[in-house]
């Protein structure tokens, strides 16, 4: 049976290791949802690769993989909005991961507390629809992202 077709439960002995059955992009990553553990509000998307997921289950500490960067990302390291991790979930099809986390502080790098800090109307206009809960240039080095 292919772990895309795992039943809900296991008669095996053996546990279910998460690095067997997960699911990972031709470049080996695997998208990422960070919800916050105790008021469910979703805080942002990234992605893992193996080495971002044994380091988030070793330490307790969320960890990703920089795309941008091409490397390995501890959130909060250079702001100090770290997420501590309470839970990680599986999806069903094994291609999905939920990081259930305590936030500290903001999880987005523009300053909002969830990277969602917009809605979308009927119409297609956008609207920021929360307040900032820091300001990125005091925390952030300058970058294309945040001109000095």
């Amino acid at each position: 049976m292919s772990p895309g077709n795992l039943p809900p439960f296991s008669d095996s002995k053996a546990p279910l290791r998460v690095f067997d059955l997960l699911k990972r992009s031709h470049d080996g990553l695997v998208p990422t949802i960070v919800q916050d553990a105790d008021t469910h509000q979703i805080l942002m998307f990234a992605w893992m690769n193996d080495e971002a997921l044994r380091a988030t289950l070793t330490t307790g500490q969320a960890h990703f993989f920089s795309r941008s960067r091409n490397a390995l990302w501890h959130k909060g390291a250079t702001s100090g909005h770290t997420q501590t991790v309470v839970e990680v979930r599986l999806d069903c099809d094994a291609d999905v991961l939920l990081v259930r986390v305590r936030q500290l502080g903001g999880a987005c790098h523009m300053g909002y507390r969830s990277c969602f800090f917009r809605t979308v109307a009927a119409d297609g206009r956008v609207e920021i629809a929360d307040l900032p809960v820091f300001q990125p240039e005091t925390v952030y080095r300058p970058t294309k992202n945040f001109p000095p």
